[in-house]
């Protein structure tokens, strides 16, 4: 049977949507709300800000749904339109349909979600796994891309370490991983301290590791020769003390092998830079792109 992402049962999607209704009420009033239909399902898109030029079109991290823009959106919206998207197959408001086998179908989704939308040609700014989406359609269909920012993105320019892939195991596991998800959580956060249990972002990204099935292939991670083939303008903005890869590998590739890349690395930042550097993020994204269409 072909494997799509779900919720585990109908009691675990309703106890999600409360929350995701909950934490997304944090969020600003969007100008707008789209059900974007693709081959692969509906990809649910939120529209903030007013005027015109080239849209932003924020992808998330894993599990995050576009709520973990939560920091960054009154910032970017003042500046340009911007669109968040809950990923296909990550949970949130989008519904996946159809298997997505590979990283062409990832483009291919992307793209059938940006053509719906009415989007010729974007600024897609992507945090971890969304840097990954960001980056592969780059590669793959760039006539849909303006620019792309990836805000130290998962297994783009460097593996994801072993430790990581076993810290997921318990997060996963029924009778522990009401524990783990927690501890895990602050591992990657990485500031040693407790999160707020009312954070929404928190909440929303235990939520959905709690109930949600994804089914999606793992990220390949590019090689060289695709990485100097990419044509649109780059931003690349890495941890320096981020535990999804090494940095100082991600930073050299970044630097040695996208074209005309501008790479920054922020040696005092966390994976969770998106959140806790929130207007530096900003201010990188919004400059970078000033002098692009």
């Amino acid at each position: 049977m072909p494997k799509i992402g779900r919720f585990a049962t109908p009691a675990a999607r309703a106890a999600y949507e409360k929350v995701y209704d909950e934490t997304l009420a944090a969020l600003p009033s969007p100008a707008g709300t789209h059900d974007v239909a693709t081959p692969f399902g509906r990809v649910r898109a939120y529209r903030f800000g007013e005027g015109g030029g080239t849209p932003l079109v924020l992808l998330h991290g894993k599990s995050a749904t576009g709520v973990m823009w939560l920091p960054n959106l009154p910032g970017l919206a003042a500046a340009r339109p911007v669109y968040v998207l809950d990923l296909l197959g990550e949970g949130g408001r989008s519904e996946q349909t159809a298997p997505i086998k590979d990283a062409g179908d990832q483009a291919a989704w992307l793209s059938a979600a940006l053509d719906g939308l009415g989007i010729g040609a974007a600024h897609l700014v992507g945090m971890s796994i969304g840097g990954w989406l960001a980056c592969n359609q780059a590669v793959r269909d760039p006539r849909r891309v303006a620019s792309i920012s990836l805000i130290d993105p998962a297994n783009t320019l460097a593996p994801i370490p072993a430790g990581l892939i076993l810290r997921t195991i318990p997060v996963m596991l029924p009778f522990v991983s009401r524990w783990a998800r927690p501890r895990f959580l602050r591992w990657i956060d990485g500031t040693g301290g407790e999160i707020a249990p009312d954070d929404p972002v928190a909440r929303l990204i235990s939520a959905t590791m709690a109930h949600y099935r994804p089914a999606l292939p793992p990220p390949a991670r590019f090689t060289d020769e695709q990485l100097r083939s990419i044509t649109v303008p780059a931003l690349v903005l890495v941890a320096g003390r981020s535990v999804i890869h090494d940095p100082a590998l991600a930073i050299r590739r970044a630097r040695d092998l996208i074209p005309g890349v501008r790479a920054e690395l922020w040696p005092e930042a966390t994976h969770s830079i998106s959140g806790h550097f929130a207007s530096e993020v900003n201010e990188s994204v919004l400059e970078f792109t000033a002098s692009l269409p």
